[in-house]
């Protein structure tokens, strides 16, 4: 018997001979990955070289020695290598409780849970605790776990305008009415934006229109307030949020992180959070890197006061040679260059000069705003960063030349 071909090969619609087309699947990624790579949007992976620009560790913690340590120790002192199942099965251990108690009350908070990643744990607490009638309110410059997490509640969504509060209040009146619940979802410190929430204003306004809270604190732990707790209890705000989310693989150098709330809460999530439920635990011996991390995190004074002067001087001696680092106010410096080519040109001319820099692009960031995320760490110095600043000028002006000459006729 012969076969027909297709009558239209692309695609899932269906063909005169009615038979339905299979896409071609491999033709679609290679024109997916073309298509980025001439938006110069095409990432790839490298390990970061020179003086490293692009790490989350701010206090330095992930090649601090005591850190191994208190790993060989964990792991000396368990038999058990693995957790084989999730929490609710296999996986539990005496010691993920004991560290969730302690962290807690490191942030002031009734109680936490412990997730396997920051976005496990954002994605987590948003699909169990929003329902369809439901409202939340999202900042635009939220991260990607926090996006997806509310886009799989299958709530209604206003994105508001970037910190614009004025906007947010609109909104909270406009949806004043109906059963559902309303949220309003933030970063404490935004992850692409260097930027801190007004979060005293952010509570009153939750208040005001009966709504919950939910800040971020990925940024933040480790870094803010005294024995670095985190933006909420700086403000002294633990009771007034719904949930509060600590990553642990930045400032902590470990991995997971932590859902701070009340001990109902808790039980919730417990009881409703699927990305807690059906992930197999991390090891027993793990919990030893994770409780060294918060223990030498809360030591860190000097390291965090060495971050705010390097935030300030490394802010200052870029604005001052013209370059746009937005709105930032904490470790995390960007620089706007605005076009793909500028920030992947200067990022390529700063790694041959010695700096680990990556360029930042949509969607990670809006179309027009790429740009360099300069991650400092309590390792660096002004020297360093002065010697930065000369390389970006130096860079930035190749760049420009290379894009005057490509263009010449």
């Amino acid at each position: 018997m012969t076969t027909r071909p297709c009558c239209i090969p692309w695609g899932w619609n269906r063909c005169r001979c009615g038979r339905t087309n299979l896409v071609n699947i491999n033709q679609r990624i290679l024109a997916e990955l073309s298509d980025l790579e001439t938006r110069a949007e095409l990432r790839h992976l490298e390990t970061v070289r020179g003086i490293d620009l692009s790490s989350n560790d701010y206090l330095g913690l992930a090649t601090d020695p005591r850190m191994k340590l208190a790993l060989l120790e964990g792991m000396a002192s368990t038999s058990r290598f693995a957790s084989t199942g999730s929490r609710l099965l296999s996986g539990q251990d005496e010691g993920w409780t004991l560290l969730e108690h302690e962290f807690a009350r490191w942030v002031g908070a009734e109680a936490s849970l412990y997730f396997t990643s920051g976005y496990a744990a954002n994605i987590g607490v948003l699909t169990s605790l929003l329902r369809p009638e439901d409202v939340v309110f999202s900042d635009s410059s939220n991260h990607a776990s926090l996006i997806d997490g509310i886009r799989l509640a299958r709530c209604r969504r206003v994105i508001f305008p970037h910190l614009d509060l004025n906007y947010l209040e609109d909104e909270l009146r406009r949806n004043a009415a109906g059963s559902g619940a309303r949220v309003i979802v933030v970063e404490s410190i935004f992850s692409m934006e260097g930027d801190r929430a007004p979060l005293t204003e952010l509570a009153d306004l939750a208040e005001r229109y009966a709504a919950g809270l939910i800040v971020d604190e990925a940024h933040a732990v480790g870094v803010r307030a005294p024995r670095g707790s985190g933006c909420v209890a700086e403000a002294g705000l633990t009771a007034r949020v719904l949930a509060t989310v600590y990553t642990c693989g930045k400032a902590l150098a470990a991995a997971g992180a932590f859902v701070c709330g009340s001990e109902s809460l808790r039980r919730f999530l417990v009881n409703r959070a699927r990305t807690f439920i059906f992930s197999t635990a991390l090891p027993p011996y793990f919990a030893s890197q994770v409780g060294a991390g918060m223990n030498f995190a809360q030591e860190s004074e000097c390291e965090r006061s060495h971050l705010v002067r390097l935030s300030a001087y490394l802010k200052h001696k870029l604005q001052e040679n013209g370059f746009d680092t937005g709105a930032c106010d904490s470790q995390i410096v960007p620089v706007i260059l605005g076009s793909n080519d500028a920030a992947v040109n200067i990022a390529e001319c700063l790694k041959a000069r010695g700096f680990g820099v990556r360029a930042i692009r949509p969607p990670t960031v809006p179309p027009g705003t790429a740009r360099l995320r300069l991650s400092l760490t309590a390792k660096l110095s002004t020297d360093i960063l002065a010697e930065l600043v000369a390389a970006m000028i130096q860079a930035r002006s190749e760049s420009s030349t290379s894009r005057t000459v490509s263009v010449s006729p």
